[in-house]
């Protein structure tokens, strides 16, 4: 008898090696190419969770501020948790998992992804989702997220929905079969190339100018979220140069009014783009959409004077021990700027 429950359990044991192998195998691994799809797991490798600010939101933050630049001019440490149309629902669940690990002093939002009020499409949920460790919060942002064709159980076990890759497999999926690379400087992922854009913008006219309920009540949960945690939640717009990325002026409306009523802070940087000093020739890498580095710096910089003067966040660079370690990140953010 007792070598059958033995058995059974080498049995088991050996499944599960061979399937976890297999998951492992066959899982995009997102480093030489969609890139963002790394950006969410990053988090958890970070050492010292005692950020002063942290960024949610698309990829205006991922891509429009620069952690290092914050700490080398203003000594103020931060993380960008982005990704890649990241939803209202996506932001609130990710911000409601970093509390547990951490209480910042500020919470920043990017507001562009309130125009969805329903999800989008799998690719981006899995950009979203598949790198959050399992957890309630997980749980919970997968049945808010999830397409009528997608599967909650594909979300616990990617197997299930990436067991076919095996025709596409290429030499990245066994290098970085058991680990991954670093692609982010505390979630900025950086952008070097320069291709100008234009200041001609024809907008799609609005049919419905309203923001979407159910993106609103996310908002919203964050807002209380942030509260009930003591933190400040700060909204804001990064500067665009884009039709498909045209913020207009009635949500602009809705979110300044929604931050008055709520006493909050918003900063739209559309408008301040000349004061700012960004320039849409040289300051974005795909004709205006997005910034590049240059442009990010600027922003970040910008952005900086308005969270010290406004939060009282403090300058942290004289702590010996958080400089070494800020001194070892813009060693390798300045070596990767360099190339």
């Amino acid at each position: 008898m007792k070598k059958k429950v033995l058995g059974c359990l080498c049995i088991l044991l050996a499944t599960a090696l061979v399937l976890g192998f297999a998951q492992a195998l066959l899982q995009p691994k997102y480093m030489t190419s969609a890139r963002e799809g790394a950006l969410i797991a990053e988090y958890y490798n970070e050492t010292d969770r005692s950020h002063d600010v942290l960024f949610v939101g698309d990829c205006e933050v991922y891509e429009g501020f620069t952690p290092p630049t914050l700490w080398e001019e203003y000594g103020v440490t931060s993380y960008v948790r982005g990704s890649a149309q990241q939803l209202a629902w996506h932001s609130y669940y990710l911000l409601e998992e970093m509390l547990q690990y951490e209480t910042p002093k500020v919470v920043v939002y990017n507001v562009l992804a309130l125009k969805y009020g329903e999800p989008q499409s799998e690719a981006y949920n899995r950009l979203n989702l598949d790198g959050m460790r399992l957890s309630a919060s997980k749980l919970r942002a997968i049945r808010a997220s999830m397409t009528e064709e997608e599967s909650f159980a594909s979300y616990l076990f990617p197997l299930l929905r990436f067991h076919s890759r095996w025709k596409e497999l290429s030499a990245e999926d066994f290098e970085y079969l058991f680990h991954r690379d670093r692609v982010s400087h505390n979630g900025y992922l950086m952008q070097t190339e320069i291709r100008g854009g234009t200041s001609d913008i024809t907008p799609v006219p609005l049919t419905d100018p309203s923001l979407p309920k159910t993106s609103m009540e996310y908002l919203e949960k964050m807002r209380l979220l942030c509260e009930e945690k003591g933190v400040a939640f700060v909204l804001i717009k990064a500067p665009t140069n884009d039709w498909k990325y045209h913020w207009y002026d009635e949500w602009d409306a809705q979110i300044a009014e929604y931050a008055q009523a709520h006493d909050l802070q918003y900063y739209n940087f559309i408008p301040l783009c000349e004061e700012i000093g960004i320039d849409w020739s040289t300051d974005t890498y795909d004709v205006g959409a997005h910034l590049n580095v240059y442009g990010a710096e600027k922003l970040t910089s910008y952005f900086g004077r308005i969270l010290v003067s406004e939060f009282e966040l403090e300058d942290r660079s004289a702590d010996a021990s958080l400089a070494a370690v800020w001194e070892e990140k813009l060693a390798v953010y300045r070596a990767e700027k360099a190339q």
